[in-house]
């Protein structure tokens, strides 16, 4: 009797140890990105865990600072802000056109759907994509509020974790008139 009661302790220790080391090395894996606005910096937690692929894609674009002065292009009351169109929506290079702003695309290729059952509540950073699935490539949203009919359909990437207040404030428009953009994205370590 005491032997199976010491191999049952033993045994939930052993499994606790292994979702306590699990936790701390997907955290360890995370990055923060800080995305500044022209209102304040919005900080966004990487998951990694969830869609590895675009995570890595997004910190690539980053580090290539192709995200600095991108504009939001689309900006939905109630809904959504999506930005990262780094080939028609960048308002710091030759190719900027608004009309064109959220066609165009970066020069990586487009990256498999790593759909999940992750909410798109609010303040969840979601890949922006064509109707083919596979279509994600640079351009991303940020939800206003709970999004959760795209559960399933877009890749989640991130979640703002601290500055939604400075998302709040992007000017809303298809595209607005004077549209904010990114003023500097960067990874934090």
């Amino acid at each position: 009797m005491q032997k199976s009661n010491l191999f049952i302790i033993f045994l939930s220790l052993t499994i606790l140890l292994i979702f306590i080391w699990r936790n701390i090395m997907a955290n360890e894996q995370k990055d923060l990105i800080h995305m500044t606005l022209k209102d304040g910096l919005v900080v966004i937690e990487t998951l990694p865990e969830v869609a590895p692929k675009h995570v890595s894609q997004i910190k690539q674009l980053i580090l290539q600072k192709k995200y600095d002065g991108v504009v939001f292009h689309r900006v939905i009351d109630g809904f959504m802000a999506q930005t990262g169109d780094v080939e028609f929506g960048n308002s710091s290079n030759e190719s900027f056109n608004i009309s064109r702003a959220g066609t165009g695309g970066s020069d990586l290729p487009d990256i498999p759907a790593e759909f999940s059952d992750v909410n798109h509540g609010r303040g969840v950073v979601s890949m922006a994509r064509a109707q083919p699935p596979d279509s994600a490539n640079s351009q991303f949203f940020i939800c206003f509020n709970d999004c959760s009919f795209l559960d399933g359909q877009y890749s989640v990437w991130g979640k703002v974790i601290k500055g939604m207040e400075f998302v709040d404030n992007i000017t809303r428009g298809e595209p607005p008139s004077d549209p904010d953009k990114i003023i500097k994205m960067e990874i934090v370590e």
